[in-house]
């Protein structure tokens, strides 16, 4: 069995909404690795609170880090902060994780009604079961972790498509049924504050997102000047390539980090 871990970065409303742009992100991980990655994890953390004081329960919260906002506002200073990410990220890159990213920019919806999270979720759940499809593992079954705000939304969105999902064709306008096969169990919830894995999800979520503002929205949209303290325009593409080792890349063929940009 899978552990699928996931959180998000902007907010899902339409047509009323704060964030043009909203990001689900999914962490999987094989049983067998979860104890490896696990163990890896914690002995980070401790190097965090050894090298730079960093609480090894407290939890990482990624742009309010960045940010400079509470709980962390005045301990760390910008450069600091640079450091403490850029080590999350080679970190990353290291586990024995696949993670996927989905972008949806609501700029280009042109229906409604529109269900930001349900689109969202449909297509990441899509592609852990196509990698599960074409894995050569026996077991092939996942589960859904995520933080305990949209449970009950992504419990409505899983139980409908394991009953019937519509792909769009990539060869016509029409769409085929490919109901969810190797999904197990409603999404079970977790705080993301005792929950390392959501935490480091939230981290590759805000990623995506400073990613997909300057790469891949049709204008690209400014950074606020608190982040712009610490992160110059290109360093997400930097930190997304010390991830990429655990970038599912397959997702998306026509991004180089995999990333799923909805609609087209």
């Amino acid at each position: 069995m899978y552990l699928c871990y996931f959180d998000e970065s902007g907010d899902d409303g339409y047509p009323n909404f704060s964030s043009q742009l909203f990001v689900l992100s999914s962490l999987y991980m094989s049983q067998s690795a979860w104890k490896q990655n696990y163990d890896k994890i914690k002995k980070f953390r401790k190097q965090l609170k050894e090298d730079f004081g960093f609480p090894v329960k407290q939890e990482f919260h990624t742009m309010n880090f960045l940010t400079d906002k509470d709980p962390y506002h005045g301990k760390y200073d910008p450069a600091l902060r640079k450091e403490i990410i850029t080590l999350f990220c080679d970190f990353i890159g290291v586990l024995e994780v696949k993670a996927i990213n989905v972008v949806i920019d609501k700029s280009k919806i042109n229906r409604e009604p529109y269900d930001v999270l349900e689109n969202a979720l449909t297509y990441n759940i899509q592609r852990i079961e196509n990698d599960m499809n074409y894995s050569d593992l026996k077991d092939k079954d996942f589960l859904i972790i995520t933080d305990e705000g949209r449970v009950a939304s992504m419990r409505r969105v899983t139980r409908k498509i394991q009953r019937i999902n519509l792909i769009p064709s990539r060869y016509h306008k029409d769409s085929y049924r490919k109901e969810i096969e190797h999904l197990i169990e409603d999404p079970l919830p977790k705080p993301s504050d005792e929950s390392w894995f959501i935490q480091i999800t939230d981290l590759l979520a805000t990623i995506v997102m400073l990613y997909a503002r300057r790469n891949l929205a049709t204008s690209p949209i400014r950074w606020a000047n608190r982040l712009k303290k610490v992160l110059n325009y290109g360093d997400e593409i930097t930190l997304l390539e010390k991830m990429k080792s655990s970038l599912n890349t397959k997702a998306n063929g026509e991004n180089e980090y995999g990333i799923v940009y909805y609609p087209t």
